[in-house]
């Protein structure tokens, strides 16, 4: 770690092994004596965390609210047990040291001079466990495809308008006229049948066509809706990420 000062506000997270184990909360975090830095971490595991066992700091880094150290949670369960009353004794501490093979120096006071393992390569991961000489370059791809999803709905409706036909209907009528023939002796008999002088009425029936209207109800045609498919393209754009990795330090370029 570049500023170890951040491991004070540890209290609570959760600490997770190189094994990519979850190990239990940090409970407590100890001090070096000599140089004040964070050296130790007491973390609570087990049912309700009720087990308490001291994990080294050296070369811890965060991920987010968790903290990865460079033990497993084997080590951890299996670590001497330390009582957690504030202070750890050289004595303890030394046995701690040897437990999780982190390298440290017994000269006026026991402190930790590298990171667990005996130490790392010249070439290590600062963010995580150790995993080989390179370092791996992740980028995100675009995948589209399609799925249906409603757009609309159409319905066919029918409703009743109203609209003037005019048609042209042949009528006939009847007229009165006036025929006036003389009397000769073909109609001599039928036209001096009655009284020689009388008055009298003579009645015609007139007819005429008067112009009948009725409505039948006539079957046109069928409407119904069809549906068809209907291809073309569509253009997306999308935010993607990508790791780029470059060389940070004195590296000389040949």
């Amino acid at each position: 770690m570049n500023d170890m000062t951040e491991a004070y506000d540890w209290q609570g997270r959760t600490v997770v092994g190189s094994d990519g184990e979850k190990i239990g909360k940090v409970d407590e975090v100890y001090l070096d004596q000599n140089s004040g830095r964070p050296e130790w971490a007491t973390v609570k595991s087990g049912l309700f965390g009720s087990k308490s066992n001291f994990v080294p700091l050296a070369s811890a880094t965060t991920s987010g609210e968790d903290v990865s150290v460079q033990v497993t949670k084997d080590q951890v369960k299996d670590a001497p047990g330390v009582e957690a009353d504030g202070e750890l004794s050289q004595e303890e501490e030394k046995k701690l040291f040897e437990h999780y093979s982190v390298p440290y120096t017994d000269e006026g006071s026991v402190t930790a001079t590298g990171s667990p393992d005996g130490g790392r390569a010249a070439g290590h991961d600062t963010s995580g466990p150790d995993t080989d000489e390179a370092m791996t370059r992740s980028e995100e791809e675009l995948h589209l495809g399609t799925r249906s999803v409603e757009s609309g709905r159409v319905r066919l409706r029918k409703y009743v308008v109203t609209e003037m036909v005019t048609k042209t209907v042949p009528v006939q009528r009847e007229e009165v006229r006036i025929e006036r023939e003389p009397i000769t002796d073909a109609n001599r008999d039928a036209a001096t049948d009655g009284p020689e002088i009388s008055e009298e009425e003579h009645e015609v029936v007139l007819h005429e066509d008067q112009v009948v209207v009725d409505k039948d109800v006539v079957a046109k045609e069928r409407v119904k809706l069809g549906k068809e498919t209907v291809s073309g393209e569509q253009e997306v754009s999308e935010e993607i990420r990508k790791e780029q990795i470059e060389t940070d330090g004195g590296a000389s370029r040949r």
